[in-house]
């Protein structure tokens, strides 16, 4: 029997989720290199993330839920199977065919987030729990970004498939040490999975996905991507009524309404958006020769270096979003990060006549980011009982994903929407794509207000109810951490009244 060990607890959940996170944009970069290789075109080498994207979407909530019930350490190694597995079928894979393949296998992993965030919730003493969230997400967003700065360099050294192969070290090395080190859940869900439920969601999350990330190549009014998006709105729909009909739903829809997950999961679209647009075109854009006449011409290393900054940032203020909510509550923290994200991300689209210019705008927006990355996932984390954590944390990781999507499909339309004679994207695509993450980072801002108002609204009202004790109430603790949350709010708050 493993007995508690808080820091090496959160040091393995940190080596998994980070070579993870790390693996998400890895191969992004060298998407062109795997093309050429294996003999297929630019919509087989996209199929590579597509295939990646979908799977985790799906596997994140499900596997989060099942890791509730079953065991959360149980399910994490698992999943950090899985990376190791697709990781070496991906390195090996002869045809791109089997590339995807692996992509799935990969994509596995995704429930790792959630399933991380619920044992450290599990495992570590409450007053160290705003901190280890923190941290863990502030790795996760960390890794997410680093991963497009040592593709050049590492595939250079060692080729594409070479890229595969550097994290199953680190997930074979974390799924070994979960197994003996981590102790497993000492609490668990009641029920099973809903087969229907399960066969919903990954029905509309797939039917979501599929057109917005394959739109530009099929076309935005084709009918395949209308049709797609038609089946996914009536899949949630139905989706919806059977979890409110069952009686062991996959996600308890009273959950999905306290405001501390449904702002937290709006926030989520909308940070999703902005981040992965301005991650996912960046790196193009300062890349683009100097003859365009805005381009500054730096080349990919020169390009990872530039968001060396960002990253920097990202990383110290992920890691104080803790320790800084004893002053400023991380409702509040949200809703400036998101101020200082659309601040920053307009910055960069208006100003970027020089490297040190974007650099700096660069910078500014991984200090947002870290701090409502982090903050985010606290909120979320504590809102909810322990032993709906996976699936809370899970459907908030998904819903980031679909923003991510979103993101990139309106970046993607509006750099490639207008071209100069010498085929480079305008000035005013990049322009209007970086000013557009700035007013969906704004969103976040305006939907966690929101859901501050409506649950000051809401303890307002229930001030002369009866009040439920935690056996009549199931969410009566989270209701708690809600309210002591919020508590720490107290300039934000009085300033909204």
């Amino acid at each position: 029997m493993s007995r508690s060990r808080p820091a090496l607890t959160f040091a393995i959940l940190a080596i998994s989720v980070g070579s993870f996170a790390t693996l998400q944009s890895l191969v992004v970069p060298v998407l062109p290199v795997i093309q050429h290789d294996l003999g297929t075109t630019t919509a087989g080498a996209t199929w590579t993330m597509t295939a990646w994207l979908i799977s985790a979407a799906v596997a994140t909530p499900l596997l989060g839920r099942v890791g509730d019930i079953v065991g959360k350490r149980r399910i994490l190694i698992v999943a950090l199977a899985a990376v190791a597995l697709g990781s070496i079928m991906a390195a090996l894979a002869p045809t791109i065919g089997v590339l995807i393949v692996a992509r799935v296998v990969q994509g596995l992993g995704g429930a790792m987030f959630p399933l991380a965030f619920g044992i450290v919730r599990d495992e570590l003493p409450p007053h160290r729990l705003a901190s280890a969230i923190g941290a863990l997400a502030s790795i996760i967003a960390i890794g997410s970004g680093i991963g497009t700065v040592l593709a050049g360099p590492l595939a250079d050294v060692l080729g594409w498939r070479g890229l595969f192969l550097v994290p199953v070290v680190f997930t074979v090395t974390g799924a070994v040490l979960a197994r003996f080190f981590i102790p497993e859940s000492p609490t668990r869900a009641s029920g099973g999975v809903n087969p229907w439920s399960a066969v919903l969601l990954s029905g509309w999350l797939v039917a979501l996905l599929l057109p917005l990330s394959t739109g530009g190549q099929w076309g935005w009014g084709s009918p395949a991507v209308i049709g797609l998006l038609v089946l996914a709105a009536l899949l949630l729909l139905s989706w919806i009524v059977v979890e409110l009909r069952s009686r062991n739903p996959l996600v308890d829809m009273r959950m999905m309404r306290l405001p501390g997950v449904w702002a937290m999961n709006g926030a989520a679209v909308f940070i999703g958006a902005a981040m992965f647009a301005v991650f996912s075109f960046f790196p193009r854009f300062v890349q683009t020769p100097t003859a365009s006449g805005y381009g500054l011409g730096a080349t990919v290393a020169g390009s990872g270096m530039l968001m060396l900054p960002m990253l920097v940032t990202m990383a110290a203020t992920g890691f104080l979003s803790g320790p800084l909510s004893r002053w400023i509550g991380f409702r509040a923290q949200i809703v400036i990060a998101s101020g200082i994200i659309a601040l920053s991300s307009v910055s960069i689209g208006l100003f970027h006549s020089s490297l040190l210019e974007v650099a700096a705008g660069a910078g500014v927006f991984g200090i947002g980011l870290g701090i409502v990355y982090a903050a985010i996932t606290s909120v979320v984390v504590q809102s909810v009982p322990p032993t709906q954590t996976g699936i809370a944390s899970g459907m908030n990781a998904n819903l980031r994903t679909v923003g991510s999507a979103i993101g990139a499909a309106l970046m993607t339309a509006m750099v490639t929407g207008t071209t100069l004679p010498n085929g480079l994207p305008a000035e005013s695509g990049y322009t209007e794509g970086f000013v557009t993450a700035g007013a969906l980072a704004f969103g976040a801002l305006l939907v966690t207000v929101a859901g501050l108002l409506v649950a000051r609204s809401q303890r307002t009202s229930s001030v002369d109810e009866p009040i439920l004790t935690t056996a009549e109430s199931p969410f009566a603790e989270s209701e708690v951490a809600v309210e002591a949350e919020t508590e720490l709010e107290p300039e934000l708050a009085s300033a909204l009244s």
